[in-house]
């Protein structure tokens, strides 16, 4: 994934069309057609070998022939001359193409193949095949679709052009545009991750709109994705939710769907989804006229109670708040309101209230600070005129933003509505609706509420949990040396003892003799035991009669074996049997059946499940999942989600579930599959949880060898979600012999990041900011700590003794990993400590693992001390080309570091 070049692609200002054509109805006629229709701004040159001239204008044998280098090269040529263009473009230094041809024909000789084998070994980028481009904002329309444009500010990135060509007509019928409009086809180079970088830095994009089938790149989607949504509403649709999901060897895996693996994806990058096409309309109704606003308390005025409780039985249904209306406010409504009317939502007028008084009563329900936003519903009557009922809620609506800092939101639905009431709500940009207006409300609040999920600060761990990884990666090992793909019960009871999991003790027998001496030492303790048969070929005991509880004496335990031993070899001779294993009888009256465990997915890599337990656990179907890695924040959460929360509180005479030890075991099991990769599946069912804690008291794991490489984060590569490498943590000691800990910034750092500025004087922010910061507000810190590990080096000086924060070094890199711009700030008494330097170096270090092949950074000119700096470490230092007073410090890791760079005195 990268945005380089696609500036130049998305916003051309020259164009090369391949396969121009004169003849009426052909693909080249119609792409040529728009994109003269558009008027799209630049330089148009034509390619086709078989004309001359195309009405009037010239057209070129091949692209060497054009005499220029064009922006974008637009290929509609028949399928077999594509590759040969695109390579020519490449030997030109064109930076971009777009392949509209389709191929529909997988394998290796599919064009396809042929574009991504272009796009690894040439330095050009590629966008399809069969991609379409529309560009707003120069005119350019390089497209089948037969509606103009408008330029505005949604992005809208699809899978499918007839999907891209439906929004374009909804957008022409409702005046909304469009800052650009991309259909990826194939994405043989440019994906999602590429235009979700590429739009969330586009000033002027305000909200993103995507389409998702499917994902290949799992961890760059996430990446980019997490990384746009923090600056602005992503909205996805996806189709095919109820495709058939792969059949694994625990419940837990059979739980993880494949769409709702999308869904706990698409919620963990913070981003809003919506169940369909309507939907998605919705949504963009609301984001092409609404600003993001705080707050989710919906007031509601109506000329009519029916619409207007129908709308609040909506909102409720969708888990909406409904708006109180405050003394005063009701106090100034009674004059305009029937005597029927409640004194609460909805405000109620009669169906004859006039265009006058409906607009005051509107305004005044504006002015409420009860609310948060307001929806306006309007039935039409013979007594009153809808168009003049508009006219007066849009002069509401107008006065209020013109007395309001920050005005509410207003959502309108007039029923029966024609062309001219509709262009009086679009020309005033109020969101309006036949139907979908409380939808598009929810969208807003919905949006706002995974922003903050993304942005939140979670709880730290506790301190004394500290597993024991090399334990359990010995026990992997072990079981993958002996060819084992499912860990014997005595094995799992080792690898979750490392994690500090409770579990219920298990003990081999191999026959019903052994079994006796084995239930003895149990029964002597527990009062019960429990008998299951030992078999790595059996992964489903119960369904063989491999289970049986509450065993009270030695003999019943002996019969219990020898029959289950009996009735196993009868019914599945091919299974390997190793005996029985022998469990205490957990009894705790009060607990809760919980599952949880992890599956492993072949695009987002290990998932987290969570839900209700017990045999039933699939047909029950009470389940959330989370990619991980988990925190406790995102740990309760994922608890929250599901209706066995309701069973955790407390009810009647049973005392609430320690729902925290719940949250911690869903982390400490996050924890172990970064760990260890080599764990593909884990379930633990049932999990016991009661006001005393949890206990495991069945688990399964499947384990596979694992042959990529950790790299510099130590932990596992297959997550989507980068998790915090701890592997980065060192410690170090200042000149003065102070002991400090270099570690990764971590999301709960708010209150430290706030206390380490309190020691920065503002000179030192002004040579760090480029500018004074007059305050330090949780969304100016939030962009400083919510990082991407895979994106980001982060790393911050805390004191050993005091917790204080004492540095930071910044390295946030470019999407191919190549290069990345720098950024350092101390504690103003911190100077001449050597701090700086160790960040430094670190930073370096850490880049040259990386694979990083150049750093940068801009530095003020007056900034004496980190120039030299920079010099002693090898940097280039010249004028900044675009920025007065400020030098640009450059350094090659391509080159050997310098002696000041590898010197430990430093």
């Amino acid at each position: 994934m990268s945005t380089r070049q696609l500036d130049r692609a998305l916003q051309p200002k020259s164009l090369a069309l391949v396969g121009a054509s004169g003849r009426p109805g052909s693909r080249g006629r119609g792409v040529l057609d728009n994109i003269v229709a558009s008027g799209f701004s630049g330089a148009l040159h034509l390619v086709n070998p078989h004309f001359e001239t195309i009405d009037g204008r010239p057209c070129h044998r091949n692209l060497a022939a054009i005499g220029q280098i064009p922006d974008l090269v637009v290929i509609v040529a028949p399928k077999s001359e594509v590759a040969a263009y695109v390579n020519e473009a490449a030997d030109l230094a064109i930076p971009a193409v777009m392949v509209m041809t389709k191929d529909p024909t997988p394998g290796a000789d599919s064009l396809f193949e042929k574009m991504r084998a272009i796009a690894r070994h040439r330095d050009i980028r590629i966008f399809g095949p069969n991609c379409r481009l529309i560009a707003p904002r120069v005119k350019l329309n390089a497209s089948l679709s037969a509606l103009p444009v408008a330029s505005g500010d949604l992005a809208v990135i699809s899978q499918s052009y007839a999907v891209l060509y439906a929004i374009v007509a909804w957008g022409h019928a409702h005046q909304v545009g469009f800052s650009g409009m991309v259909s990826l086809g194939g994405m043989a180079d440019v994906d999602f991750d590429d235009l979700l970088d590429y739009y969330a830095l586009d000033p002027m994009t305000r909200a993103i709109l995507l389409y998702v089938e499917h994902l290949e790149d799992a961890q760059g989607f996430m990446s980019a994705a997490r990384a746009a949504s923090r600056v602005k509403p992503v909205i996805v649709v996806r189709s095919g939710r109820h495709e058939a999901s792969r059949r694994t060897g625990t419940h837990a895996g059979n739980l993880a769907t494949a769409d709702a693996i999308y869904d706990a994806a698409f919620r963990r990058a913070g981003l809003l989804r919506v169940p369909n096409i309507d939907s998605l309309f919705d949504a963009a109704e609301a984001l092409g006229r609404v600003k993001p606003f705080n707050g989710e308390r919906l007031a509601v005025v109506t000329n009519g109670r029916g619409v207007g409780y129908l709308a609040i039985d909506q909102l409720l249904d969708l888990d909406g708040k409904l708006a109180d209306v405050s003394p005063a406010t009701r106090e100034a409504l009674t004059p305009l309101l029937p005597d029927s009317w409640s004194g609460n939502s909805p405000v109620e007028l009669s169906g004859d209230t006039q265009p006058e008084q409906f607009g005051q009563a509107l305004a005044t329900v504006l002015q409420d600070r009860a609310n948060d936003a307001v929806l306006v519903l309007h039935a039409p009557n013979l007594l009153i005129d809808s168009r003049q009922m508009a006219l007066a809620a849009v002069e509401a609506v107008k006065k209020h933003r013109r007395s309001s800092i920050n005005p509410k939101p207003v959502f309108a639905v007039w029923y029966g509505a024609d062309e001219e009431i509709n262009h009086i709500f679009e020309d005033a940009r109020v969101p309006h609706y036949q139907r979908g207006a409380v939808t598009g409300f929810m969208h807003m609040v919905n949006w706002r509420k995974a922003r903050e999920a993304l942005m939140a600060a979670p709880p730290s761990l506790p301190v004394d949990f500290a597993p024991n990884t090399v334990k359990a990666r010995a026990v992997i090992a072990q079981a993958i040396s002996r060819g084992h793909e499912w860990l014997a019960p005595v094995e799992i009871s080792a690898l979750l003892d490392a994690y500090d999991i409770p579990i219920a003790p298990a003990r081999l027998a191999r026959s019903p003799e052994e079994a006796a001496e084995v239930a003895r030492l149990v029964l002597g303790r527990y009062g019960g035991c429990v008998v299951k048969i030992m078999s790595r070929d059996i992964v489903h005991k119960s369904d063989l009669g491999g289970v049986a509880l509450d065993q009270r004496s030695i003999e019943q335990v002996v019969d219990t074996t020898r029959k289950m031993l009996d009735r196993v070899a009868a019914e599945a001779p091919e299974a390997r049997v190793d005996g029985v294993t022998i469990h205490p009888m957990v009894r705790r009256p009060h607990a809760r059946e919980l599952v949880m465990g992890v599956t492993d997915d072949p695009t987002f890599g290990p998932v987290i499940v969570f839900g209700r337990g017990g045999k039933a656990v699939e047909v029950i179907n009470d389940k959330a999942l989370a990619l991980p890695p988990l925190d406790l924040s995102l740990a309760r959460a994922l608890i929250e989600q599901t209706q066995v929360v309701r069973a955790l509180r407390d009810y009647r005479d049973v005392p609430a579930a320690n729902i925290d030890a719940v949250a911690l075991l869903l982390v400490k099991i996050s924890q172990l599959t970064a760990d260890v990769p080599e764990i593909r599946e884990l379930e633990l069912n049932p999990v016991l949880a009661d006001a005393d804690g949890v206990v495991v008291v069945d688990a399964r794991v499947s384990v596979a060898p694992f042959t990529g490489r950790l790299g510099v984060a130590a932990a596992n590569p297959r997550f989507a979600v980068a998790p915090y490498p701890k592997a980065q943590e060192r410690r170090a000691a200042l000149k003065n012999g102070t002991p400090v800990q270099l570690r990764p910034v971590r999301p709960e750092d708010e209150e430290m990041y706030k206390v380490f500025f309190t020691h920065v004087a503002p000179e030192d922010i002004r040579l760090r900011f480029f500018g004074p910061v007059k305050e330090f507000t949780h969304a100016f810190i939030a962009r400083l700590i919510q990082i991407d590990y895979a994106r980001s080096f982060v790393m911050v000086a805390v004191e050993e003794a005091t917790g204080l924060m004492l540095g930071v070094v910044r390295l946030m890199l470019d999407a191919d990993h190549e290069k990345g711009e720098y950024a350092i700030l101390l504690r103003s008494d911190m100077k001449g400590q050597g701090l700086g330097w160790k960040l430094m170096k670190y930073m370096i270090e850490f880049a040259r693992a990386d694979g990083v092949r150049e750093i940068e950074g801009q530095v003020l000119s007056e900034n004496g001390p980190m120039l030299s700096m920079n010099q002693a470490l090898g940097f280039k230092i010249m004028d900044d080309p675009h920025e007065h007073g400020v030098k640009k410090v450059v350094l090659d890791l391509t080159e050997p570091p310098t002696e000041a760079a590898i010197r430990p005195d430093k």
